[in-house]
């Protein structure tokens, strides 16, 4: 309930409750429950009547003086509170911690190339600019800039971080790898064998044409010589 304290108060001084269903109600301890009976807590503390801000009905406090084991229920709001849109914005960074996002966002860029600006700027809360001077070294502070973690700096948390590296890692395609050596095709590999045995034959003919034309010339030559003599 709302203000319980001064609801108790209200509830001890007008109604014939036990200590322990107001106690149970409000959500304090029977104890101090009796301390503001018997006087010694909550004084000048103006009671609050329950009924008047619809937490409770006359019904319901009857109900509960009839049976001392009986616990209160909280009555419903009869005012419905709209839910509270979340704004889209870039995150807010606290005035002690801006004057350090520079170096947050040079960490990211050095250790997380992979991470786009909007990336960096839903985890350090900055602009597209202040991204592109640091990356740019045009920043005013370049020359004094250390790169320091995001995380260590309070600027967003571990979980944060990964689940946006995760992120950048999944829409980034995959660098084709080296599998290694492959055989090569049969039809390769037969076509160069048949080339070889081809080109083995030739030759080989060829040696044969060439022994076979040298000892027909011996002879010849042998031959002039035993007529010469």
């Amino acid at each position: 309930p709302l203000m319980p304290k001064a609801t108790a108060v209200w509830l001890v001084d007008n109604t014939a409750l036990t200590f322990d269903q107001v106690a149970e109600f409000t959500k304090m301890h029977p104890l101090e429950i009796r301390a503001i009976a018997d006087g010694d807590a909550a004084q000048g503390i103006k009671g609050m009547d329950p009924i008047s801000t619809g937490q409770l009905s006359r019904e319901e406090i009857e109900r509960g003086e009839a049976d001392p084991d009986y616990r209160l229920k909280l009555g419903e709001s009869k005012v419905i509170l709209p839910e509270a849109k979340k704004k889209k914005g870039p995150r807010y960074t606290p005035v002690s911690r801006r004057h350090e996002r520079p170096s947050a966002i040079l960490w990211l860029v050095r250790n997380h190339p992979e991470l786009k600006d909007s990336q960096i700027m839903r985890l350090v809360g900055t602009t597209k600019t202040t991204i592109a001077s640091v990356r740019d070294r045009t920043h005013w502070n370049a020359s004094t800039l250390t790169p320091m973690d995001p995380v260590t700096l309070g600027l967003c948390s571990q979980i944060e971080l990964d689940f946006e590296v995760q992120r950048a890692a999944k829409e980034k395609p995959a660098a084709t790898q080296y599998g290694g050596a492959t055989l090569l095709p049969a039809s390769e590999t037969t076509r160069k064998d048949a080339e070889h045995e081809a080109a083995t034959t030739t030759e080989k003919q060829r040696d044969d044409m060439n022994v076979d034309a040298v000892f027909a010339k011996l002879k010849t030559i042998g031959g002039k010589k035993a007529e010469d003599e």
